[in-house]
């Protein structure tokens, strides 16, 4: 009789069939049963649950006090920044400023570039604390240099307004204008946490940043040399990237001028005011634009008027 071996592992055999050859059966009746779908906002790619839980949730001991959050978002031609805090209703927008707003200031174009998210950063910034009451007690950073400073509270007056950096699903690369937007509103005087490492002019093996990069980004320095490297590489390319600058009369020695001036006119007056709105006066009717959907018969005959015409301008009797 054989002996045992019990240092060796034993083999169970499986013998596989033609049907199921070594397939294993993973989405089954209970896996589609206990099934539970992602949220809304997560399926569609608009929302990052893991990130906005940490940027919400308020310290339990801070009671009422709400965590506001400084949300940038970009389109293809303008820029968002808001002051936003969460309620168990939904999210309440407290400030906000957009780049189409920039003309206002004396930005006569290129309103998504890096200067000008800055500029809208620093709107939102001087309007929140305007709103609040602030503004003359946190100036910020009236000539920024490049250099990382944030908003130290004050004596004998409220602490500095602080918020939190929203980024979205916008990947946070160095250089990114979603820090524009938040240097903006930090020199602007509101108290937003933040370091040195995703500026333009970083140095990742030397760790430190080059003020002067930095100031030459916020006001338009890397816009003005391409301007310059167009205009004598490609003409044609130069009028159709910068046409707005040229019918504003605006070349790249005028830009870090024209910046600085919608720094200081954004701080002499934030406030938004809002369009004229036109109200119907009583009894008067509005005037529908939209056009109502045609009946059977109308299109029928709508057809048959077009064959007429076509007839007629052919010569070709019916």
């Amino acid at each position: 009789m054989k002996e045992f071996d019990c240092t060796q592992p034993r083999i169970k055999e499986k013998r596989a069939t033609c049907q199921e050859p070594f397939i294993k059966l993973v989405k089954n009746k209970a896996y589609y049963k206990r099934f539970q779908v992602k949220y809304r906002r997560r399926r569609e790619g608009k929302t990052d649950y893991y990130a906005r839980k940490r940027l919400v949730v308020q310290a339990k001991n801070k009671y009422n006090s709400p965590k506001y959050r400084l949300v940038v978002r970009f389109t293809n031609a303008d820029i968002v920044c808001q002051i936003v805090y969460a309620k168990l209703q939904g999210d309440f927008v407290l400030a906000s400023a957009y780049a189409h707003e920039l003309p206002k200031y004396g930005v006569k174009g290129g309103l998504t570039n890096w200067a000008a998210a800055y500029c809208t950063g620093l709107l939102v910034a001087r309007r929140v604390l305007t709103k609040l009451g602030l503004a003359d007690k946190y100036e910020g950073v009236s000539e920024p240099d490049g250099t990382i400073s944030m908003t130290e509270a004050v004596e004998d007056a409220p602490r500095p307004f602080k918020c939190f950096l929203d980024v979205g699903l916008k990947r946070t690369s160095t250089g990114s204008r979603v820090f524009a937007a938040m240097k903006g509103a930090s020199d602007g005087g509101v108290f937003i946490p933040h370091g040195e490492n995703r500026f333009p002019g970083y140095d990742a093996e030397a760790k430190e940043l080059d003020a002067e990069v930095l100031r030459s980004y916020i006001y338009g320095g890397h816009v003005a040399d391409y301007m310059r490297y167009l205009e004598e590489d490609d003409d044609d390319k130069y009028k159709k990237q910068f046409s707005k600058f040229i019918a504003a009369g605006v070349e790249a020695d005028d830009l870090e001028e024209m910046y600085q001036d919608a720094h200081n006119a954004i701080r002499e007056d934030p406030t938004h005011v809002p369009t004229d709105k036109k109200k119907p006066a009583p009894g008067e009717k509005v005037k529908n634009n939209h056009k109502t959907r045609l009946t059977y018969k109308q299109r029928k005959n709508k057809i048959q008027q077009k064959v007429k015409a076509f007839q007629a301008k052919n010569g070709i009797s019916a």
